[in-house]
């Protein structure tokens, strides 16, 4: 049934790209379910930052030498890569910074604290990762920016009744939303996010640090303003992230640091800034990080996204079909169109009792609130365990996963 899945895709050959999953955990083979954390490494990435580093390092639009200039080169690859990865207008409206989170607090601070007005507000939704949360509660704060919450249904569903009726009166500067959430894998309705931002005089940030992995990206046929990804879920390096936005939007805003790179001219009396993308690249840029997702990238696209798509929504069937009818299980939230993220919890059992059971038969799942805690509220539970696919995902770690938790049922009592 796996190798049917889609044309191409050689789960075999792709676990093999991943060195880390032929590892034991306490004896036994590592079942790894925490890829909505972080996901794990193909050799070609790691190859691609070790030749970096010991073969063409340097710093990079400083020197004029060989060695800053190949680095350079291979800085600004990436960038263009990126710029195909989501269909750009131009790679220059790529900016790179350290992560998703980086990347959702410079618009907080640039658009947030430079474009939008006094009387102007920020609508998230209650679904949201703390990063597309706290920078807008700090926004608020300081700047006395309304912030809107739109409602999730039961379902897990964004409330889009709701989110045009907060929309309404046209306040609303900017609509702040995830892509995919990290705990329901909800999918949100982006086409219509952006058609209901849009006719009320919004503009629309989706947070993709998850819906980069599971779909293919389009920020042209999303009709977006912003994008935000990160690189260590896309089975790429830590410390580099991906913030797109129109071009008019970036040359619109302040630079949010300051230092070397984003200038253009200094004297000590002020500064011209560089134009976008380097205005908010101050400083050493992650370039070794930045050859890593380039590798990540070209990695995922030669597999093909919707083939990797294919897969998942596969594995999200099976998932269900699993795990629904475990007694005492209880799955947060039933969404129609839904990525490979499963949040549970058991009865009787704390999330992080059960995660640590399950640790020792080698499988790995998140435990606590997953950086969502206004979200876990919502549904009125404590802290879920969460199991997250990877395109290495099989149907017999989602068999041995659910064999497990019965098991676990009759421990917990």
């Amino acid at each position: 049934m796996e190798g049917a899945v889609a044309a191409g895709f050689d789960l075999a050959r792709i676990r093999r790209d991943f060195p880390i999953l032929a590892e034991k955990v306490r004896g036994k083979d590592l079942v790894f379910l925490d890829s909505g954390a972080s996901a794990q490494k193909p050799r070609q990435v790691i190859r691609a930052m070790t030749w970096m580093m010991e073969t063409a390092y340097a710093n990079v639009h400083r020197g004029a030498y060989h060695l800053s200039e190949a680095a350079t080169e291979a800085y600004e690859a990436a960038r263009r890569a990126v710029a195909g990865f989501l269909n750009a207008g131009s790679e220059r409206e790529i900016v790179f910074t350290a992560s998703s989170t980086a990347a959702i607090n410079l618009v907080a601070h640039s658009y947030g604290r430079g474009v939008l007005r006094p009387g102007q507000a920020v609508l998230i939704s209650e679904m949201e990762h703390h990063a597309n949360l706290v920078p807008w509660q700090m926004l608020k704060a300081e700047r006395g920016i309304e912030l809107r919450v739109a409602c999730v249904t039961d379902a897990g569903e964004l409330d889009l009744a709701d989110v045009e009726a907060k929309l309404a009166d046209g306040r609303v500067g900017l609509l702040a939303v995830t892509h995919m959430s990290n705990v329901l894998g909800t999918v949100t309705p982006a086409g219509r996010l952006a058609a209901l931002a849009h006719a009320h005089g919004a503009k629309l940030l989706l947070d993709g640090s998850q819906a980069a992995v599971h779909r293919q990206v389009d920020v042209q046929a999303l009709d977006c303003d912003f994008y935000v990804f990160t690189g260590h879920k896309l089975y790429g390096p830590t410390g580099i992230g991906v913030l797109w936005g129109r071009m008019a939007l970036l040359e619109a805003m302040p630079p949010f640091l300051g230092g070397g790179d984003m200038i253009s001219e200094v004297t000590l009396e002020g500064f011209l800034p560089a134009p976008v993308p380097a205005k908010f690249e101050a400083g050493t840029p992650p370039i070794v990080e930045a050859v890593g997702l380039h590798a990540a990238i070209d990695y995922v696209q030669a597999i093909g996204m919707p083939a990797i798509e294919a897969h998942e929504r596969h594995l999200v069937d099976h998932a269900m079909a699993r795990l629904a009818p475990i007694e005492g299980l209880s799955l947060l939230g039933r969404a129609q169109d839904r990525g490979g993220v499963f949040a549970f919890a058991l009865d009787n059992a704390h999330s992080h009792d059960l995660a640590t059971l399950l640790d020792r038969v080698g499988i790995a799942v998140r435990s606590g609130r997953h950086c969502a805690e206004p979200l876990h509220a919502r549904f009125g539970v404590e802290s879920t365990c969460r199991a997250s696919f990877g395109l290495y995902t099989t149907e017999a770690e989602i068999d041995y996963l659910a064999e497990a938790l019965g098991k676990a049922r009759e421990f917990f009592g």
